[in-house]
């Protein structure tokens, strides 16, 4: 059966079929469809249109706009800052001085609200608006203030003035001149040094393990740089020096590499690193080192700020001290010049509730006595001291102690805290008494309550009648 075959031309694709076919396929215009069916075109085409505008909007506003996740921050940032204000206005309530920084401030930033044409207004023109600050005022504030103090003298302060006075060829300019040592283990703890730079975490190089077993460690660790050791390479370091040195050489890499960069650390973040506080609670491992290269130091500085006290007071707090060490701490910060930070110290000694010395109690009664001819009024921390130290250990003073007290309490008076004072010294015991040893008098002062005494007449006795069937 013989096939046709259809010739090449009738193969070939001719889009003027093609596109008759597809007009053929094609809805019908809209006059030709029915109500409902336009209705659904017409919905249909608006959210397109929506949808595209939405993101044409989203688009648009990338560019004029701060986005989202920026503009949070920047409303927490401004809500902390506010809390911040709020609590120091608290803190500081009834100093002139604190009351006028904060105003300057407020004022500030209405002036920027005001003027949105970014021009600056001249700094004199508030030197008219606030009153200037009494004397006493002054005397208030400049408590709490840290004195003017050079900065804390360091490793590297130490090691540099030990070479120039080796060494007279040495300049004073040289930021930071070479110890006489050799050339390889210059260039190894250099090269150490380096590594802690940035390091976070793992294996610490064995040559610094090594630096405590050293006799010139000073000299070796100058090497290395701790001035510039990341925050986890300093608690290493500490944990490495705290087992492996004894107490005086752990006071000095304390006192000279530990404490200067805890304090750097607080001021310039406004917190600590949580690696530092580690580094902190590590080097209570040796207690006297502890407070002789950490505490002691800041106290005699006199440049401690608040802030400062609360973050190092709060290992104090967390820490299991020996009483023997922290006695001798509490009595030398009580034989200091007064500082607003001491009082605050000084309380948290006294709360961890440790069996004092008498010689500590009266080291304390001695400091609180101090203050008996100073016209001062003095900061809530020391009453709160005051208030701690009598509440522990009223039952310890002698009665000379709790008469002084009292007349301290005529000079300097606060309207919560010195009734309270007050009732814990009249219901107390003085030292060496006993419950037994109490007098009928002392009894009437301890409770506060007196009784009358009965006299029993033992052959006049009442008649007890007796049933005898019972």
């Amino acid at each position: 059966m013989a096939t046709s075959v259809k010739p090449l031309s009738q193969h070939r694709y001719h889009p003027e079929k093609k596109k008759k076919k597809h007009s053929q396929d094609e809805p019908p215009s809209k006059h030709g469809l029915s109500l409902p069916q336009t209705l659904l075109d017409e919905d249909a085409d608006n959210q397109s249109t929506q949808s595209r505008s939405s993101k044409q909007r989203k688009l648009q506003e990338r560019d004029e706009f701060v986005s989202t996740s920026l503009s949070k921050k920047i409303l927490q940032e401004a809500q902390r800052q506010q809390k911040e204000i709020q609590r120091e206005r608290d803190e500081e309530t009834g100093v002139a001085a604190v009351r006028a920084a904060f105003s300057s401030i407020d004022n500030d930033l209405s002036s920027e609200d005001e003027d949105e044409d970014g021009g600056f207004l001249d700094s004199q023109s508030y030197a008219g608006e606030f009153e200037e600050i009494p004397e006493e005022e002054e005397k208030i504030l400049a408590m709490f203030m840290a004195d003017k103090v050079g900065p804390q003298k360091t490793l590297a302060d130490l090691i540099m003035q030990k070479i120039q006075l080796h060494d007279s060829s040495v300049k004073e300019t040289e930021e930071r001149p070479v110890p006489a040592v050799d050339a390889k283990v210059i260039e190894v703890y250099r090269g150490v040094g380096k590594l802690l730079s940035r390091f976070t975490s793992g294996k610490v190089p064995k040559a610094f393990k090594i630096i405590p077993s050293l006799s010139n460690w000073e000299e070796v660790l100058y090497l290395t740089e701790p001035e510039n050791w990341s925050a986890c390479a300093m608690y290493q370091a500490t944990r490495i020096f705290a087992s492996n040195l004894n107490a005086k050489m752990a006071q000095r890499f304390y006192n000279l590499v530990l404490l200067p960069r805890v304090r750097e650390d607080i001021n310039s973040n406004k917190r600590l690193h949580f690696a530092l506080y580690q580094a902190l609670k590590k080097s209570v491992y040796k207690p006297s080192a502890f407070y002789k290269g950490i505490l002691l130091p800041l106290c005699q500085s006199r440049t401690c700020n608040l802030r400062e006290a609360v973050i190092i007071g709060s290992v104090i707090q967390k820490v299991s001290i020996p009483s023997l060490h922290s006695s001798v701490a509490l009595l030398k910060i009580a034989e200091m010049e007064y500082c607003g930070t001491n009082s605050y110290f000084m309380k948290l000694l006294l709360d961890k509730k440790y069996a004092l010395p008498y010689r500590v109690l009266d080291g304390v009664i001695a400091h609180f006595m101090r203050f008996l001819e100073d016209e001062r009024t003095m900061p809530v921390i020391w009453h709160q001291c005051l208030l701690s130290f009598v509440q522990r250990y009223k039952n310890e003073l002698k009665h000379e102690d709790k008469d002084n007290l009292e007349k301290l309490m005529r000079q300097h008076k606060h309207y919560l805290m010195t009734p309270e004072i007050k009732r814990e010294l009249h219901h107390s015991l003085n030292r060496g008494q006993n419950g037994a040893d109490v007098s009928m008098d002392d009894a009437i002062q301890f409770t506060g309550i007196k009784t009358p005494h009965i006299e029993e007449d033992i052959w006049n006795l009442p008649e007890v009648p007796l049933d005898m069937e019972e």
